[in-house]
């Protein structure tokens, strides 16, 4: 009987493991959303910072005009636009809406091309280019 059994590995080799789409689209999935948690109080500093008096609002854009600050921004516009886009996915794929492999990675193309053009759009307008 063990000879029938398939050995499984000792350990897990990450490098060679080859993903679908799919899957790195879900991986992404988690990082925006750990990386959204994690800028939550630089988030909510520059919230404080528009609302608080004028002063405030002349220090917020002395900040946003920084180039790493613009950087960040990015990322976040990313992380939040890939998050909202793949959360509509797992959505649709709940109500059994794209269950089939060429449907799913379908989908996970139409995320990562969607959320990336977003992403350009919109961080053009971040970045003052219009």
């Amino acid at each position: 009987m063990s000879e029938i059994t398939k050995q499984r590995p000792k350990f897990l080799n990450l490098v060679a493991i080859r993903l679908p789409l799919a899957g790195f689209a879900s991986i992404l999935h988690r990082v925006s959303g750990i990386g959204m948690f994690l800028m939550l109080p630089l988030l909510i500093w520059l919230l404080q910072l528009s609302l608080g008096s004028a002063e405030s609002f002349e220090a917020l854009k002395s900040v946003v005009a920084n180039p790493l600050v613009k950087l960040i921004l990015l990322g976040l516009l990313w992380a939040f636009l890939h998050h909202f886009c793949m959360g509509i996915r797992i959505l649709l794929i709940d109500v059994q809406i794209g269950v089939e492999k060429e449907q799913a990675c379908t989908s996970a193309k139409a995320v990562l091309a969607v959320s990336l053009a977003l992403t350009a759009v919109l961080g053009l307008k971040l970045l003052g280019a219009y």
